[in-house]
């Protein structure tokens, strides 16, 4: 089947934008929001918009924005790097056991996971282990460099939360591929250190904006021009903060791994096709014959032949996926399938006993505090994919038997 052109977008006195968005909802706000940042001078060519597009602070979720000379920080938002790392392994469905009770528990135990408030925190190492100190001295001496020139970096989770999880639409999930083999599979990001870069470097674009702030169509959209002081400082501290949260994600792995092979009777080999990748972050790439700095506000890079991951839901099935190498769409895709409604709106709406059955086929947590998650919060996942046809060839279709959340 022939997929459709984007619905392009006019923008009076900006760039235009091009939408993947056939058959799934966009919300008129989500739409306002992208004209305001059509309207920024710096814009190159047009934006693009991937199916999963949703309201986000500032800046859409699900866009792709070139720039020329300046980078906006709230675009990139405050979980730079977050991403996913897939890896395929050596067991099929009939290795796993009856009960996936125990590999779920052991996984959580594996992984620090989730927040608590005080000294304890869950979601941080309390005793930082060897691997993850390892991990750790290979980024410290750039991230001293760093918090020489904005000393309030330091005294954030940094080192304690390397191979850590979080909160929120973070996971790890155990999954069965098409052919019966098993996956493991996560979401994480850069964690603590890169929300307080993300929220330093958004304020430090507002203050030296503020004469300029009334005339941008909105504050989060205030930037940094290339060739000023924190222009540089960002681009140095954004690229450690999405190195941080790809090696968060390699750590985590190599700890599910571990977790599995605990529990697990049969011996078997893992990351037999694997793909680490961010959908939150910045950096130069050639397009259309210039040199322009790409902003994937919740997209993934998908250059021809590149491996992508496109997680659905709780409920819902992922999918691995090959990059077409779409140069309208600036060689990219959706990072998922995109929230219909928010975390609040979530709660109101269903029930625990709503999540037990959205979920029966999952071995994770069934409680009031995962409804946020709940599937129905989330776009079709089949919607999603059949609008990205251009985009992406899917390799392999995923669907999860574990979910760990935090």
């Amino acid at each position: 089947m022939h997929a459709p052109a984007p619905e392009l977008l006019e923008v009076a006195g900006g760039k235009p934008i091009k939408l993947w968005t056939h058959g799934v909802p966009v919300e008129d706000e989500a739409r306002r929001q992208l004209q305001n940042t059509a309207k920024l001078p710096f814009i190159f060519k047009h934006i693009a918009v991937m199916p999963d597009v949703h309201v986000g602070k500032g800046s859409t979720i699900g866009s792709v924005i070139p720039t020329v000379g300046a980078i906006i920080p709230a675009a990139v938002g405050v979980d730079i790097g977050c991403g996913m790392i897939a890896a395929r392994t050596s067991l099929m469905a009939s290795d796993l056991p009856d009960n996936l009770h125990g590999l779920r528990r052991a996984i959580e135990q594996a992984v620090p996971h989730g927040k608590s408030f005080g000294k304890r925190d869950s979601g941080a190492w309390q005793s930082v282990p060897g691997h993850a100190d390892q991990a750790w001295k290979a980024l410290a001496t750039r991230f001293k460099r760093i918090t020489d020139k904005y000393p309030r970096l330091e005294k954030t989770n940094n080192r304690s939360h390397l191979g850590t999880l979080g909160t929120g639409n973070h996971f790890i999930e155990v999954c069965l591929d098409e052919a019966q083999r098993v996956w493991f599979m996560l979401h994480s990001g850069s964690r603590g250190v890169g929300n307080a870069i993300g929220t330093l470097f958004i304020e430090l674009a507002q203050a030296d904006m503020r004469q300029h702030l009334a005339n941008l169509p909105d504050r989060d959209l205030a930037y940094f021009e290339e060739g000023s002081r924190h222009f540089a400082d960002y681009v140095e501290a954004v690229e450690w903060a999405q190195d941080f949260a790809r090696q968060n994600r390699a750590l985590m792995m190599q700890a599910v791994i571990g977790a599995a092979r605990q529990v697990l009777r049969k011996p078997f080999e893992a990351e037999l096709e694997a793909v680490n990748c961010h959908h939150n972050y910045v950096q130069r790439e050639q397009h259309f014959g210039r040199e322009v700095l790409v902003t994937r506000k919740g997209a993934v890079s998908a250059q021809h032949g590149e491996l992508g991951i496109i997680p659905g839901s709780m409920g819902a099935q992922s999918y691995i996926v090959r990059g077409l190498g779409n140069a309208e769409a600036f060689c990219s895709c959706s990072h998922g399938a995109g929230r219909v409604m928010s975390r609040t709106q979530a709660k109101k709406r269903y029930s625990v006993a709503d999540q037990v059955r959205a979920t029966a086929h999952v071995e994770c947590r069934k409680d009031a505090e995962v409804i946020d998650e709940i599937p129905m919060a989330y776009k079709n996942i089949d919607a999603v994919m059949a609008a990205q046809r251009e985009l992406v060839e899917v390799v392999h279709t995923l669907r999860q038997v574990v979910c760990v959340k935090g």
